[in-house]
C-alpha cells in the first residue's frame, strides 16, 4: 500500500460537502508559499510539518476538514488526527478539486 494515499480508515468528504453548510474547522496543511498562492476561503494554515507540535491548538469540539493540494498530505494528517482522537476528514482532491469545481480561491494569508 502507498503510504501517501488514503488508507482504509481515512474518512473523506468531497468539495461539495466542504462548500456546503457545516460547522467544521477547515485546515490547510500545505506550506505557507502554497497557501499564499491560493487557498479555500476560510481555511486556516497549519503546515503538515507543524501538526504534531501544534496539535493542541486544534478545536476538539468541532469536526476538522483537512486539505492540501490534491489530498495526499492531508490524508496522512487525517490518519494522525484520527489516532489522536479528533473528528477529522480528508477533503478528496484538495485545493485542486475545489478550483476545478469552479470555486474561487483566496490569495495571501487570509
Amino acid at each position: 500500500m502507498n503510504p501517501h494515499l488514503p488508507g482504509p480508515g481515512t474518512r473523506e468528504i468531497d468539495v461539495e460537502t466542504l462548500a456546503g453548510p457545516h460547522d467544521a474547522v477547515v485546515i490547510d496543511v500545505r506550506e505557507p508559499d502554497e497557501f499564499v498562492a491560493g487557498h479555500v476561503p476560510g481555511a486556516q494554515l497549519l503546515p503538515m510539518s507543524q501538526i504534531t507540535a501544534r496539535v493542541d491548538e486544534l478545536d476538539r469540539s468541532r469536526p476538522l476538514y483537512v486539505l492540501c493540494a490534491v489530498g495526499q498530505r492531508s490524508a496522512a494528517v487525517v490518519e494522525y488526527l484520527l489516532q489522536a482522537g479528533f473528528d477529522a476528514y480528508n477533503v478528496a482532491g484538495g485545493t485542486y478539486a475545489w478550483h476545478r469545481a469552479g470555486r474561487a480561491l483566496e490569495s495571501g494569508l487570509g
